[in-house]
């Protein structure tokens, strides 16, 4: 064992034991979405995160329904994996616990190839290679429900009202001092369009501790709404024929320290690697929808006119878009950004950023020229100017999508073969066993599917 790894563990050891720990809580997120968990005594928690605790290979495709293992030639009861927290993740919950991220190993101590933060740092290191670094921002958006996961009254709910935050204040308050001592920064925190809907914005990070952030940040919430008699949905759609919930990703670029998406001669101040990037964004996005929404549910979500980006096209502002450019003189603090819409809570976080962001690198790779923007609603432009844009509407149905990700050579070449076939199984099964559902009836047995 690296001495380095040591003395590091043991330092993140005493400062459980001083900080009152007696209980480190785990985390990885599966092909599904699912975040699974492995929970350890402070005497063990070394052991965490130097060796790593076996699990079975099937982890990877436990389906949402509570049931479904999809095994196959590949994945099975034969074998054994390690998962092991990375302690620079570390944070303090409160009451005794502490939270670390978690990743996938192979019982050599190689990364798992289906383990999706491993997939994440590869792809942050090819990014490295080319000279680029990324920076991400996660919005997180929930709905509360009850403790079986009814909806719950909403008679002074407004969108975006000031009422939300006064019938819920308890909540609000306890959520944000929690964060705070876990070191989660949470920027912005308000009602949504939806009833008993919420979101905050947390602070850009480099892209692994980005997604580890939102993964803990949902912990966060978890507790706190169970200490309120409550629960968070992150259902893409809690209830058929309502606001969904996104899971907006922000990035930005940076090559050898200077911006991409400002300061050049581009579209809106772009350099070409920032116009390539987003050209890449949107060749590749029709392949991988069912990485970043392709739960059984994101369908439900996926329409145009409701804000969830389901027509492929840029634009700056445009919240109808898939991609929205948020330039650097809007007021931004941390300049020039973009947007994709389309990622829903269902998606694995871990895998949504690995593929935005190879996505990019691929338009920058081959130097993708942008296409023209869409500053109006995409849904008010005729044939011929969308055509003339480019502009696509995703599909609403799962089969459409699956078939799109099985095929697509970009997003296996970014992901790898595992995890693009873990997602295609997980997801298959859905459709298979539950594609016959109504709106309604997907919509309510899996409300609380990615809560956790």
């Amino acid at each position: 064992m690296d001495d380095d790894l040591a003395g590091s563990v043991a330092a993140a050891v005493a400062t459980l034991e001083t900080a009152g720990v007696g209980t480190l809580i785990g985390t990885v997120v599966n092909a599904a979405g699912l975040t699974q968990v492995k929970v350890v005594p402070l005497n063990r928690v070394a052991v965490f995160a130097e060796h790593g605790l076996g699990t079975s290979p099937t982890w990877h495709v436990f389906a949402i329904d509570q049931t479904g293992i999809v095994v196959s030639d590949e994945i099975g009861v034969v074998g054994d994996r390690l998962v092991r927290v990375d302690l620079t993740g570390l944070a303090l919950l409160g009451d005794g616990f502490a939270w670390a991220p978690g990743a996938f190993f192979t019982q050599d101590g190689n990364p798992d190839p289906y383990c999706s933060r491993a997939v994440l740092q590869r792809v942050t290191l090819r990014l490295a290679a080319a000279g680029l670094t990324a920076t991400v921002g996660h919005e997180v958006e929930f709905v509360l429900v009850g403790p079986d996961g009814a909806q719950l009254p909403a008679n002074l709910w407004a969108q975006y009202g000031l009422a939300g935050v006064l019938e819920f204040e308890g909540f609000v308050r306890d959520v944000m001092d929690a964060a705070a001592a876990a070191g989660v920064s949470i920027e912005q925190f308000h009602p949504e369009y939806g009833a008993n809907q919420f979101e905050f914005s947390l602070k850009p990070r480099d892209p692994v501790a980005a997604a580890d952030q939102l993964v803990l940040a949902r912990v966060i919430i978890s507790r706190v709404a169970r200490r309120h008699g409550l629960r968070v949905s992150l259902s893409p759609v809690p209830f058929a024929g309502s606001v969904g919930s996104g899971a907006h990703q922000h990035f930005s670029l940076s090559r050898d320290g200077v911006p991409v998406f400002s300061g050049g001669s581009g579209e809106h101040g772009m350099t070409g690697a920032g116009e390539s990037a987003i050209a890449g964004l949107l060749a590749g996005l029709p392949d991988a929808q069912g990485v970043l929404c392709g739960s059984i549910v994101s369908g439900l979500r996926i329409q145009p006119g409701s804000w969830s980006g389901a027509n492929v096209c840029w634009g700056t502002e445009n919240r109808e878009a898939a991609i929205r450019f948020v330039s650097a003189a809007s007021g931004n603090p941390y300049g020039a950004n973009v947007e994709v819409k389309i990622v829903d809570p269902s998606a694995n976080p871990y895998l949504a950023s690995a593929t935005i962001l190879g996505l990019a690198l691929d338009g920058i790779t081959r130097a993708l020229p942008l296409p023209p923007e869409v500053s109006v609603d995409p849904g008010s432009l005729t044939e011929a100017q969308r055509e003339h844009a480019g502009v696509v509407t995703l599909p609403a149905k799962q089969t459409e999508v699956l078939d799109a990700l099985r095929h697509s050579v970009v997003v296996r070449d970014i992901l790898g073969d595992a995890p693009v076939d873990a997602v295609l199984g997980v997801r298959g099964y859905e459709q298979q066993n539950y594609g016959g559902l109504s709106d309604a009836e997907l919509a309510e047995k899996f409300r609380l599917a990615w809560s956790v």
